[in-house]
């Protein structure tokens, strides 16, 4: 955290004061709702492929909600995930890796020995 702080208007408990945390990326595009609702959101890590966005990721804090603790919202789950999930998320996307890459040698076979159709 630093020393920062965000005044936040809500419906439910009026003007909410609170500190920001360093990582958070601001409230521009905040809209006046539940106190439970607040929530600090970091950069974007988006992921990309072919020009087209298929994922992101950010650090997340919703410090009036049941679990106060940051974490990271992946877009893909669509669910926060903690540092154990989140490596859990990493090493299952590194095995689909792999497999779409065996995909690949599989289907360079395939074609080389049709004669390189559909390429």
């Amino acid at each position: 955290m630093t020393d920062r702080t965000i005044t936040l208007p809500t419906i439910d408990a009026g003007d909410v004061t609170l500190p920001e945390p360093a990582w958070c990326a601001g409230h521009a595009d905040h809209r006046p709702g539940f106190r439970v609702d607040i929530f600090h959101c970091g950069p974007s890590r988006g992921v990309a492929f072919q020009g087209q966005e298929i994922g992101d990721a950010a650090l997340v804090l919703a410090p009036f909600a049941n679990v106060p603790e940051p974490g990271v919202s992946v877009s893909l789950l669509g669910k926060t995930l903690d540092p154990v999930g989140l490596y859990e998320l990493a090493a299952v996307l590194e095995r689909h890796a792999d497999q779409l890459r065996n995909l690949a040698d599989e289907l360079t076979m395939l074609q080389d020995a049709a004669g390189g159709e559909g390429r």
